[in-house]
C-alpha cells in the first residue's frame, strides 16, 4: 500500500484498505461523499468551489448536514449498514470544524478521497481518526 497514505493516515496500517483510483484534483472527499466525480465541493466564502445554494455558505456541521440534506440524507446514530438506505459520516476537527467525508458503500465497506490524492476503500470510518481529519462528528442516512 502507499507509505504517504499510512503515514498521514497511521490507523490504516494495522487496517485492511485499498487504492481505488488514481490522485486527482478534479473532485474532494466531500464530492466523493455526494456520489460527485465532477466538482470540488467546499463551501469556502470566496465561492470558487462548488456548493448548493440551498445550504450555508459556511465551514460548519450545520452547513454541511444542509447540503447533503438536499441530496436526501438525515442525521442519524447508526452506522451499521441497512439494506435500501446509504450512509456517509461527516468528520470534524477539535473546534467541531469539518475536514473530510466518507461513504457507506453496499459492501459495508467506507470510501474516502483523500484531498487531492487517491480514492480508498477501508473497512470502519474510524480508520481515518487522526490528526488531520480529527473523528466523525455526525452521521447522515437516505433511503435509496
Amino acid at each position: 500500500m502507499s507509505a504517504r497514505i499510512e503515514q498521514t493516515f497511521p490507523r490504516l496500517r494495522s487496517m485492511e484498505y485499498k487504492v481505488t483510483s488514481p490522485a486527482t484534483t478534479d473532485y474532494n472527499c466531500i464530492a466523493w461523499a455526494a456520489d460527485d466525480d465532477t466538482a470540488w465541493w467546499w463551501p469556502d466564502a470566496y465561492d470558487i468551489g462548488y456548493w448548493p445554494r440551498e445550504a450555508p455558505r459556511a465551514e460548519t456541521i450545520e452547513a454541511f448536514v444542509a447540503a447533503f440534506g438536499l441530496l436526501g440524507y438525515k442525521p442519524c446514530h447508526d452506522h451499521s449498514p441497512e439494506p435500501g438506505f446509504e450512509d456517509v459520516a461527516i468528520y470534524v476537527d477539535a473546534a467541531g470544524i469539518p475536514t473530510h467525508a466518507a461513504r457507506l458503500l453496499k459492501s459495508g465497506r467506507w470510501t474516502s478521497k483523500l484531498g487531492e490524492w487517491e480514492d480508498i476503500e477501508h473497512n470502519t470510518f474510524e480508520s481515518l481518526d487522526g490528526d488531520l481529519y480529527g473523528h466523525v462528528g455526525q452521521l447522515l442516512r437516505r433511503k435509496i
